[in-house]
Formats: C-alpha cells, sequence, structure tokens
C-alpha cells in the first residue's frame, strides 16, 4: 500500500491546489511561510489567490491562479467583503480545478463565515461549499494532533442533533472514522462512538437514545467494523483515546468532539472534509485577523494539512490500484 513517504518519493507527486482563504487574515502568510519551508513539494502545488499577493511567491506562471480583481490588495487584519469575495473565488478555482483533473486535493486557508455571508456565500462552511460542488455525503473529521474524531454532525443546532441519529448517518460517520485512521497507517481501527447522553444514557436512566437507537445500529455496523464500540460516555472516552484505548472517536455534535480536540491539539489539527470525490484538508483554526502580518502566525496546523492530504490521497490511489487490478 502507498504511504506519505512512497508518495513524496515519486518523480511527480500527486497535484493539490491551496486556496488562499480571506487574504486579511493568516491564511497568506501560513501559504507563503509553507512554500519557503518547502521548495522540493512547492514545485507540485498551485496556490489560488489575489494576483499581487501571488507575485511575491517562489511560485511559476503556471503555478499562481489569479482570482479577483487585479489591483486588489488586502489590509491585513481589516476583513472586507471584497476580500471575502476573493476567498470564496479562489475555493470556486480550486474546486473546478479538481473537477478538470489538475489537481488530485485542495488544502485550504481559513476564512470568515461571518465576511463571506456577508458577501452573499449560501453555505454555513467551506465543507458544504466543496459538498455542493462535488457532490457527496460529506463528514467533517480532525487529526494531525493527538486525536482523531470525525463528527456525526457539525453545523446544526444542537436541539436537532437528534433527528440524524439514524443508521445512514451513523455509517457515514464510521466509514469516515475508518478511512482518517486507516490513512495514518492504522491497520484495524478501534474506533470508539460517544453517546448522546450523560453516561451514554446510563442503560436508560439518563436518556433512552443510546439503548434504543444508535446501539442496536452500531452492533449491526460491527460486521463490518470490527474495532467498533458501544456507545461510551463522552466525558472519559477522550482521555481512554490519549491513553491509547481507541484509535479514533466519532462525536455526535460538534463541540462535543472539537472542545477536547482543540484543548490538546490546537495548533496541530487538521480539518478533513471526508465522503467527498476528492480530498479537502485545511488548518483548524481561523484567520486570527488580530494578529495577521505580525509574523505571531503559526504554520504548523497547515503544514499538517498538507501532510495529511498527501497520505489521503495515497490511501486513495492505492484502494483505486487494488480496484484496477494492479
Amino acid at each position: 500500500m502507498f504511504s506519505l513517504t512512497s508518495v513524496l518519493n515519486q518523480t511527480e507527486l500527486p497535484k493539490l491546489v491551496f486556496s488562499c482563504g480571506d487574504p486579511a487574515g493568516i491564511g497568506p502568510e501560513i501559504i507563503a511561510a509553507w512554500l519557503a519551508a518547502h521548495p522540493a513539494e512547492a514545485r507540485r502545488v498551485a496556490v489560488a489567490g489575489p494576483t499581487r499577493w501571488l507575485a511575491t511567491l517562489p511560485l511559476t506562471a503556471g503555478q499562481r491562479l489569479a482570482v479577483g480583481p487585479e489591483n486588489f490588495a488586502a489590509q491585513l487584519g481589516t476583513p472586507t467583503v471584497a476580500g471575502a469575495k476573493v476567498a470564496w473565488d479562489a475555493m470556486e478555482r480550486a474546486a473546478a480545478g479538481c473537477l478538470a483533473g489538475e489537481f488530485v486535493g485542495v488544502v485550504t486557508g481559513p476564512v470568515s463565515k461571518e465576511w463571506l455571508a456577508r458577501a452573499g456565500y449560501p453555505y454555513p462552511g467551506q465543507t458544504e461549499f466543496f459538498a455542493a460542488r462535488w457532490g457527496g455525503e460529506p463528514t467533517m473529521a480532525f487529526c494531525g494532533g493527538r486525536l482523531r474524531v470525525a463528527l456525526l454532525t457539525w453545523h446544526i443546532p444542537l436541539r436537532t442533533v437528534t433527528d440524524f441519529l439514524g443508521r445512514d448517518n451513523l455509517a457515514r460517520a464510521v466509514r469516515a472514522a475508518d478511512e482518517l485512521a486507516r490513512a495514518d497507517g492504522v491497520a484495524a481501527p478501534r474506533i470508539a462512538i460517544c453517546g448522546l447522553n450523560p453516561h451514554a444514557g446510563e442503560a436508560g436512566l439518563l436518556g433512552s437514545e443510546e439503548r434504543d437507537i444508535i446501539d442496536p445500529i452500531l452492533d449491526g455496523l460491527r460486521r463490518e467494523f470490527p474495532g467498533l464500540s458501544r456507545t461510551q460516555p463522552g466525558d472519559t472516552v477522550f482521555a481512554r483515546a490519549l491513553k491509547d484505548e481507541f484509535d479514533v472517536i466519532v462525536a455526535l455534535y460538534h463541540d462535543q468532539g472539537l472542545g477536547p480536540l482543540k484543548t490538546v491539539d490546537f495548533d496541530e489539527a487538521v480539518n478533513v472534509s471526508l465522503g467527498l470525490s476528492h480530498v479537502r484538508t485545511s488548518p483548524d483554526h481561523g484567520t486570527a485577523f488580530g494578529i495577521a502580518g505580525q509574523g505571531k502566525a503559526s504554520a504548523r496546523s497547515f503544514t499538517n494539512a498538507v501532510e495529511v492530504a498527501h497520505r489521503l490521497v495515497a490511501r486513495r490511489l492505492a484502494l483505486h490500484q487494488v480496484g484496477q487490478g494492479g
């Protein structure tokens, strides 16, 4: 099976495209830092962003994908609707490039949901955008640090989570968790599922969803995923994963998974959109307008996002070769 090392040792790396994110935030500077630190890999990426900024990067003309007005210049730390439109245009260019076969995946810079909404962007986040452009049933997942986490639901009100506790949604999240762990080299993933209620319902005393809905579905899925747990108390399962009891966790809602993850992996974690036709990863932090241009931004999460993208691409290429009898 392919590994990250074997992919990086190939003469021709699978080509990724970076979208700039909001040009007033830290996205452009962490991309520039990555390019400077990885000159060999940089030959096999393209970058979508404003013309003036692209001209400052160590790229060839063919690697520069200009979007937005030619004379656009962001004021670092000051978001604008115009800048949000540039970020949106960069995502559009990256998504279209994957569909056209130019690229195998996208690493996206951080965007501002607030400013994208002001620009007329109709999606809650970037995950939903790429799902709309590429098709598929996405799962939001995170890795790159000490924890691996997949989310059953993400940008929805908490009161609606129980509407998503069906077999199809649980199977999708478990399948994504399995892919995430296997791309990291885990041969037989041990997958933990968070309960919805305190103490995973305490056998029905604190809520019946685990007993009546979730666990019976998980029992059926275990034939395909032997390492799949029954529902586990959400207040202890992350500590147990850190002690190597589990390889990956499925959280049922956004903050259940991201609270623990960002506590231990804030600077390293990577946002991954699984279940789509192309790979998409992103650093798991925001635009950080308050420190943009001050030399304080860490590129660690972006660096991990590129590495995770390569690992996911490697796994897909390996599976494709097996499917083709290679």
